[in-house]
């Protein structure tokens, strides 16, 4: 019997594979059609490194086998993979505890606004502002790939995009209201002043 590899942790890109193989053994260009298809690639940032990455790992820990390799008239060879019992086992392990527990997950963005006091009011305003019109392009193009293929495609498979879409939308209500605040004068600061205290503290040293 072949020696399971540990995987401490899976990631999103290895439950992507797990989860098309429980449906059915394919090649990673089908896993890839299927993705796009089904707007995941929008979530999974789709490479083809990375899903070949991800197929390498699960293979060597034996969560997945491949069964055939084949070529198709003049198409490059493919390997069809499915999924062991093992595979099934840890994808169901780890779908489970994602859906039921909340990761506190590193943000780019809002790590940005612990630091938003660096950059002056005026600018910052004008910054989130133009953050604001990407994020509703965004939004925009978004909302309408989806409806292209709401017809034709369970909503199941689409329920991904619907979050991203509502934490888009969510966003994009906060900053215009944090824009708008910095704009009346609701919200402002010192940048200059903020510098001196803080190097007044650091020149004082922890208090007691």
């Amino acid at each position: 019997m072949k020696k399971e590899a540990k995987i401490r942790e899976i990631g999103i890109w290895e439950i992507a594979v797990l989860s098309l193989l429980r449906q059915s053994p394919m090649h990673p260009y089908l896993m890839r059609r299927l993705l796009r298809e089904r707007h995941t690639d929008e979530v999974l940032e789709l490479k083809p490194g990375s899903l070949y990455h991800a197929i390498g790992r699960l293979e060597r820990a034996n969560l997945i086998a491949a069964e055939t390799r084949g070529r198709e008239g003049k198409r490059p060879e493919r390997t069809v993979y499915r999924i062991t019992p093992a595979g099934e086992e840890r994808l169901l392990e780890m779908l489970r505890q994602i859906l039921a527990v909340p990761r506190h997950e590193a943000s780019e963005f809002m790590a940005a606004m612990s630091f938003l006091v660096h950059v002056a009011p005026k600018e910052a305003r004008a910054l989130l502002e133009a953050r604001c019109g990407v994020l509703k392009r965004e939004i925009d193009e978004r909302e309408s790939a989806v409806a292209l293929v709401r017809d034709r495609v369970a909503r199941i498979h689409l329920v991904e995009s619907e979050y991203l879409l509502a934490v888009q939308r969510a966003e994009l209500d906060w900053t215009r209201e944090l824009a708008k605040q910095i704009e009346t004068g609701e919200l402002n600061w010192d940048v200059e002043e903020i510098l001196r205290e803080a190097a007044r503290e650091a020149s004082e040293g922890p208090k007691e």
